[in-house]
């Protein structure tokens, strides 16, 4: 089936949201105002049930069936959350927050999944129940994890979870989707290179620490080029380099490296995390120096299910007309907390061509909202069909 007829209804109120949100746009976990338009947006729809406060300012509502006891309990999640960007789109509906801007699509994922939700509470043509669930902070804060450490999937007897992501740069209403590992896992590291700071016209009585750090960075590279499996994936990038020496003659007493570390499997990432280890405090005790790592592991690998992979496939063809096979992403993506606790899949819909997200001139394009919110009204009615 295509698009919904009822979508081309709601597309303007649907915008308006999503213009709304677009415009008061809040950061990782202070989603308050976010919250509370999604909840009172899912009162006003007729949810059978509005729940607040989970995940710290996530939001839940349930919508039953025409029997909520013979079907699945399915849910779906958009993310609520905006980055801190000052956004340059020149829109007449543009952050009025300094600072903050939904560079990511998430304005859009939100009104998507409300319209969504609008179209199940009014027609309610399944068998089941449907958990819709609005996340806080994906960009960085864990949200999805906090959702499911309050007890999220167990509470509502979530069955599977599905979630989409718009992407620039695919035709618009389009989807991609793969199997198996998806998106990457996202650890970062800082590593402290201690040496003995000087006179630079007297390297010989130090131990240089901005050498050393150098070396570092260097050695770091050989965990992709001669410790991976070259068919593994594994990114290595060290992003920062800070002295302690802000002298054109002085030689740094330490040196301070950040940067991320993404990998596509359990196993590189174990590799990865004691490498990294192991190459920066073998390069500085070689130098005579010594080097503390501070490795912190972030989100997981994102791992959709064959069968539910297959399923949201063949309901993104029977909206679009056809599904592709999306490339491996080495962005990371807290859906994957909650693909650990219970199957499902997570898809791209296809932004059109404008700038990248992240991008400070971004913009959620509200041309693919009925696309997107056919694909969830599809999920629910193909995967719990009414008798």
């Amino acid at each position: 089936m295509p698009v919904k007829n009822r979508f081309a209804e709601l597309l303007p109120d649907i915008t308006a949201i999503r213009r709304d949100l677009h415009e008061n746009p809040e950061i990782l976990f202070e989603t308050h105002r976010t919250s509370k338009v999604v909840a009172d947006r899912l009162t006003a729809i007729g949810c059978d049930e509005v729940v607040t406060g989970i995940g710290r300012t996530g939001v839940v509502g349930v919508i039953r069936g025409k029997s909520d006891s013979k079907g699945k309990v399915i849910g779906l999640r958009a993310d609520m959350d905006a980055l801190p960007i000052t956004e340059q789109t020149g829109l007449d509906y543009a952050s009025k927050t300094p600072g903050a801007m939904h560079a990511c699509g998430h304005d859009g994922h939100t009104a998507m999944l409300l319209g969504a939700a609008q179209y199940l509470a009014e027609t309610r043509n399944f068998d089941g129940t449907v958990v819709v669930i609005f996340q806080p902070a994906e960009e960085g804060g864990g949200g999805g994890k906090e959702m499911c450490d309050d007890g999220m999937m167990d509470r509502w007897k979530i069955d599977e979870v599905y979630g989409m992501h718009n992407w620039p740069g695919m035709p618009l209403g389009t989807f991609g989707i793969r199997s198996g590992a998806f998106f990457a896992a996202t650890d970062t590291f800082e590593i402290t290179i201690e040496g003995k700071g000087g006179h630079a016209a007297k390297p010989q009585e130090t131990v240089d620490s901005t050498l050393i750090a150098s070396h570092v960075v260097v050695a770091l590279q050989s965990i992709a080029s001669r410790n991976a499996d070259p068919t593994d994936q594994v990114v290595v990038s060290v992003t920062s380099i800070e002295s302690s020496s802000k002298a054109f003659n002085v030689i740094a007493q330490r040196v301070h490296l950040k940067g991320t570390v993404r990998t596509m499997s359990k196993d590189m990432r174990a590799l990865a995390e004691r490498r990294l280890k192991a190459l920066a405090e073998g390069t500085a005790s070689a130098f005579g120096a010594r080097a503390d790592v501070n490795y912190v592991k972030g989100y997981p690998v994102m791992v959709n299910s064959d069968d539910q992979t297959a399923f949201a496939a063949e309901v993104a063809r029977s909206v679009s007309g056809d599904c592709a096979e999306a490339p491996l992403v080495m962005g990371g993506e807290d859906f994957a907390y909650m693909l650990e606790e219970r199957p499902g899949a997570y898809i791209l819909v296809g932004n059109g061509e404008g700038a990248s997200v992240h991008h400070p001139e971004y913009n959620f394009n509200d041309d693919a909202i009925p696309a997107g919110c056919s694909w969830w009204a599809e999920i629910v009615e193909k995967r719990m069909p009414a008798a």
